[in-house]
């Protein structure tokens, strides 16, 4: 993608990101889209299919920086908490969401947030499993490594709704240390 390109994809993250400030996604249209983002529709088309497409993006964009800083490649910046530790991807996930990045916050708890709950779980599956499954992190059981992967998620999942639902009163280190607390009999303390 040339700078261009980049350009152009920022700013309509960036509007979608400013709209959702504002207004709830489902009320949010493909036409508020490019008319906060000053481009044309067949530009915003260029680059997303849908609306849906662009949040499907948003998000891969913030778990695939996470999932790169946490194998160590070059992503942008750096969080002190990525390191080597278990809770080093969650708890760097919770800053992004207490620092609000890209809105996300707005699309956690929308009333209509099924298709970035949707897609938030799958991004979060894929971290999980690349973070722990296929490193040899979760301890071995009888119990299937993809249920396994789903609990943590879906686990996680809850415990950031917990969080929101209490205003995010916990710090991100704190929130991290209590999902940690309950997830330590499925990781694996050797590695």
């Amino acid at each position: 993608m040339d700078r261009r390109q980049r350009k152009t994809r920022e700013a309509i993250f960036n509007a979608f990101t400013r709209l959702l400030e504002k207004h709830a996604y489902n009320q949010i249209t493909v036409q508020d889209i490019i008319d906060d983002a000053d481009v044309g529709r067949a530009t915003f088309y260029t680059h997303f299919e849908t609306k849906e497409y662009l949040l499907k993006d948003l998000c891969e964009e913030l778990f695939g920086h996470i999932i790169d800083t946490a194998m160590g490649l070059p992503h942008g910046h750096y969080h002190y908490s990525c390191k080597l530790e278990a809770d080093s991807v969650f708890l760097h996930l919770l800053r992004h969401l207490k620092e609000n990045d890209r809105n996300i916050l707005a699309l956690l708890s929308s009333q209509n947030n099924e298709i970035f709950l949707q897609y938030f779980k799958t991004n979060l599956k894929k971290l999980i499993k690349t973070q722990f499954a296929d490193t040899g992190k979760l301890k071995q059981s009888n119990l299937p490594e993809d249920f396994l992967v789903n609990h943590i998620s879906i686990s996680f999942v809850e415990t950031v709704s917990w969080w929101l639902c209490h205003d995010m009163k916990e710090t991100p280190e704190e929130l991290t240390e209590y999902f940690e607390n309950i997830m330590t009999p499925l990781f694996n303390t050797n590695n």
